[in-house]
């Protein structure tokens, strides 16, 4: 499933989100003007090897350096191509600016870099002894689609669904668009573990920053309310107050 665009009216301007799409476009770029050489130094360094955490008398064997706190927040900045920065950075700009909206700007980034450490804290408890960077913010935008699932149920998704030659285009509740994403990544994170890989994705991330946005937007909120509730009509929107 592709989403297009929701249908939830954001409040206010989504600096934060912007900032940070931004941040993630310019790392890449920086990406791409290193060599090959440069590309992997840049991954293993400044992406989150769990080898390195876990078992760093064997990282220091391997010429591994001590490991700093620097790598468990530009993991979070770093992408492995095109597809990867584009996709992550367009759900976060579709979900994102609603979050940002009742988490204020300030907390909208403490929000989404606390859901990136929890993502990666339980992929690395998955596999421990791996030698692949973990990369990519899959695990912290994870995080702002498990609280759009709780704070805002009832808004709709603009989705592709890609059936053969005749692709669907529907508005699917997010309630069911985002539980069917949480429920594919979890089923493919136990494929995974089952098989003793990943395919390259870190699965197991993607579900940890679920979950952890899901909690973590009860404290981000502190009292403020989602002004609008999607409903049951294109046009319509009704006032309603989440802390009732």
């Amino acid at each position: 499933m592709i989403p297009f665009k929701d249908n939830v009216p954001r409040q206010g301007p989504p600096i934060m989100v912007g900032a940070i799409i931004a941040a993630n476009v310019l790392v890449f770029l920086f990406q791409l003007a290193l060599d090959q050489y440069g590309q992997a130094r840049l991954m293993h360094l400044y992406g989150v090897v769990p080898l390195r955490i876990f078992y760093p008398e064997v990282a220091e064997r391997l010429g591994y350096p001590a490991m700093s706190v620097i790598p468990y927040f530009t993991y979070m900045f770093l992408h492995g191509g095109w597809l990867h920065i584009i996709v992550n950075m367009w759900v976060l700009w579709i979900f994102g600016d609603n979050i940002e909206d009742i988490t204020g700007h300030g907390g909208f980034l403490i929000f989404y870099l606390l859901c990136g450490l929890a993502a990666l804290g339980l992929h690395m408890l998955s596999d421990p002894a791996s030698t692949s960077p973990v990369l990519g913010a899959s695990g912290a935008i994870g995080g702002v689609m498990g609280a759009y699932m709780l704070l805002y149920p009832h808004g709709k998704v603009l989705t592709l669904i890609p059936i053969g030659f005749f692709p669907l285009i529907l508005r699917i509740p997010a309630v069911l668009f985002l539980g069917l994403w949480f429920v594919t990544q979890f089923f493919s994170g136990v494929l995974a573990q089952a098989g003793g890989a990943g395919g390259g994705v870190a699965w197991w991330a993607h579900i940890g920053g679920f979950i952890a946005g899901m909690i973590l937007i009860q404290f981000f909120r502190r009292g403020k309310t989602c002004r609008f509730c999607y409903n049951f009509g294109d046009k319509s929107y009704e006032r309603l107050d989440l802390d009732d």
